[in-house]
């Protein structure tokens, strides 16, 4: 099984099912945002927020409170 970061063993076959044309130019576009983003992501994914209290949720009905 590749691993998730593994951008040829999942874009292109995914790209396909979609009936999504891409040629090489593209994919090495979207290869090269990969490599510059996936480690980021991958490290973000992995933090433990368990303990981080949640924010409070938005009331709506009232403006900002000034600063």
């Amino acid at each position: 099984m590749p691993e998730p970061g593994d951008f040829d063993a999942f874009v292109p076959a995914e790209l396909a099912s979609l009936g999504i044309e891409a040629d090489e130019v593209e994919l090495a576009v979207m290869r090269a945002a990969h490599e510059l983003y996936w480690p980021g992501i991958a490290a973000f994914v992995e933090v433990d927020l368990s303990g981080v209290e949640p924010e409070p949720p938005a009331d709506l009905s009232r403006g900002p409170e000034p600063a």
